[in-house]
């Protein structure tokens, strides 16, 4: 357990980079899975295999509009299957029946041939004759118990397509998990420019998108003023099952959060990480299991912080594992903190990783125009390689 705000932090708590980042998505537990229609299950993920009940197709179909026929032309067309027709004829050799797309083909049937290849002189027609050509065969793309995709996938549209194409109107599902925010401050405005006095708050308008990129769902953002009875009111009162909380990480007299987490017997899990910008940061886990994370009160800082710890719970609350971090060159090179991990604002180019500068951490001009924050490890040096933290956890890795 933490102490109250009057006894200092020790330098030996504050944690690697890495460390916070595995030790994040390891003190999250995954949801309960949960039953979803298929239009309410996108960005949730699979809690178990998705299996196709049924061969499809159940039945040879045709792939193409034309005619079915049986053997060598030319063909005497003798009729005609539609997309809804349960009993096609039976063809004998030398036959034809036109048939559209989708349509089962007729028992007999060899093949296909396309509209714009069948060339029709009376009653005969003739075209290409080549044997199961344009035929979807049963069981083609799946056959009846057949996994198709295993526990741990994200449900996007191809996948709910997927499901419906073979008769499932519901999946089994680990949901997203819901994110409250709490941006405190007596000095933010939420109007204007900043001035004396008066700081726009960049955080709170950040928060919303960020949480949704990393497979969150937003559940709220509350402005609180620097106030510790205010704070402790909101962390009670909110049921998401993570909350980020923006200014009151540090050890300043208007950082409340550590003596509210303190005062409602939360466990204090991670209490600042080496990292620049983001170090007075923190997460919490209450006895209901509900996450907290403390995020600095500067933007770029609060930024990555939230891409350390939050992305780390959140995907660990979907049942995701944390990925590994693509590796690229630094052309020219990035300094190295000698005791903390720097994040850097960098486009990712053929070349590699490209420092944009503006990276302080009151500043978002450089993470505006990045791709990702080049993660540099700490050391006596400069790093002419690095790995690539996404801003948005959710894109997929650059081939650098």
């Amino acid at each position: 357990m933490t102490q109250p705000d009057d006894v200092p932090r020790h330098a030996e708590a504050v944690l690697p980079w890495d460390v916070a980042r595995e030790l994040a998505h390891a003190a999250a537990t995954p949801l309960k899975a949960v039953s979803r229609k298929l239009a309410e299950a996108e960005r949730t993920v699979l809690a178990s295999p998705l299996v196709s009940p049924v061969a499809v197709p159940p039945v040879d179909r045709s792939a193409m509009d034309g005619y079915a026929v049986c053997g060598p032309g030319p063909w005497r067309v003798v009729g005609h299957i539609g997309a809804n027709c349960e009993a096609p004829t039976v063809l004998s050799a030398g036959e034809a029946c036109s048939i559209t797309t989708g349509a089962a083909v007729p028992a007999g049937a060899t093949s296909v041939v396309r509209s714009e290849d069948a060339v029709l002189v009376g009653e005969l027609l003739q075209g290409p004759d080549e044997p199961g050509r344009h035929i979807r065969r049963a069981g083609e793309e799946c056959a009846a118990n057949e996994v198709l995709l295993p526990a741990g996938v994200v449900v996007d549209p191809p996948v709910l397509g997927v499901a419906a194409s073979v008769g499932l109107n519901r999946l089994t599902v680990i949901p997203q998990p819901r994110v409250a925010a709490v941006v405190t401050g007596d000095e933010l405005v939420h109007r204007g420019a900043s001035g004396p006095g008066r700081v726009r708050d960049a955080i709170g308008p950040m928060l919303p998108g960020l949480i949704s990129r990393a497979g969150g769902v937003a559940a709220s953002v509350t402005h609180l003023p620097d106030e510790r009875t205010a704070l402790v009111d909101s962390l009670l009162s909110t049921d998401a099952e993570l909350i980020l909380v923006s200014g009151s990480s540090a050890s300043g007299p208007a950082d409340h959060l550590r003596p509210a987490l303190f005062a409602l017997g939360a466990e204090l899990i991670i209490d600042g990480v080496a990292c620049r910008p983001g170090h007075p940061q923190a997460l919490a886990r209450f006895a209901d299991g509900r996450l907290v994370v403390g995020l600095p009160g500067n933007p770029f800082a609060a930024l990555t912080a939230f891409l350390t710890l939050g992305v780390a719970a959140i995907l660990r609350m979907r049942g995701l594992p944390l990925p590994a971090l693509t590796v690229a060159p630094v052309p020219g090179g990035l300094a190295c903190h000698p005791r903390s991990t720097r994040l850097v604002p960098v486009r990712v180019t053929a070349q590699g990783a490209v420092p944009l500068g503006h990276g302080g951490s009151a500043m978002l001009r450089g993470v505006a125009a990045a791709d990702a924050l080049a993660v540099v490890d700490p050391g006596p040096a400069e790093a002419i390689a690095a790995r690539l933290l996404p801003l948005d956890p959710g894109a997929r890795p650059w081939g650098v």
